[in-house]
């Protein structure tokens, strides 16, 4: 399977590509960033590109993709909302059109939120951006999954980029079996979600699907 990452150098994005780094049904990721990852591998493949809503450049280099993994992700804290649908809907659909237009209908799988608004009109403004991009996506012609994790774990490596939210990490680290007895809904972490995402790139999975950290959770086999 040839795998797409999107999102590599985040910590959702950092949890996938070690997943399929260690999965031997993965022979190879191509990895579309801004930035070098932090994890190597020879079977990771780097292509910069700084345009996300556009990869035609790149059109050659995805012909033979399986399923594109989807983790960019920002926080929707001091953004306008404009902003905050150029990164979670506008960049995902971008690498989902190029696929579409491959031909090849691979698997998509997209990693949203515990609380997404389907609807689109709910008042939390980044719910409502991640259910727009979740109702576009469900639209074309993919294998499209959708994972909505709250609460993740991150394990091997993985770590947000901010300070505040390391440190919201690093004092709820001690907490996580509780949390994941209590909140079993709610809670996940960066490897279920990636080894989530390779099951769900798999022939024969139905579509389109939504799920929760349980059934991550479970799906992983964690």
């Amino acid at each position: 399977m040839n795998v797409l990452l999107l999102g590599a150098t985040g910590m959702v994005g950092h949890g996938i590509l070690h997943a399929c780094i260690t999965d031997v049904s993965v022979r190879s990721v191509t990895v579309v960033t801004r930035r070098t990852p932090a994890l190597t591998h020879p079977k990771v493949r780097v292509l910069t590109h700084q345009d996300f809503t556009d990869l035609t450049p790149l059109r050659s280099e995805l012909a033979a993709i399986d399923a594109c993994h989807y983790a960019i992700g920002t926080s929707s804290t001091g953004v306008t909302e404009a902003d905050y649908t150029r990164v979670t809907r506008d960049y995902a659909l971008g690498a989902a059109s190029i696929l579409v237009e491959l031909g090849n209908r691979p698997a998509f799988i997209y990693v949203s939120g515990r609380s997404a608004d389907g609807s689109e009109n709910g008042p939390v403004m980044w719910a409502r951006v991640k259910g727009s991009a979740e109702n576009a996506l469900r639209a074309l012609p993919l294998r499209t999954h959708i994972l909505r994790p709250g609460y993740i774990r991150p394990l091997h490596g993985a770590r947000p980029s901010s300070f505040a939210a390391r440190a919201f990490y690093t004092a709820t680290g001690p907490l996580y079996p509780v949390l994941r007895r209590m909140c079993p809904d709610w809670t996940t972490s960066t490897e279920a979600v990636g080894r989530a995402a390779i099951a769900l790139s798999r022939p024969g999975i139905p579509s389109p699907s939504t799920l929760t950290s349980r059934d991550i959770n479970r799906l992983a086999g964690m």
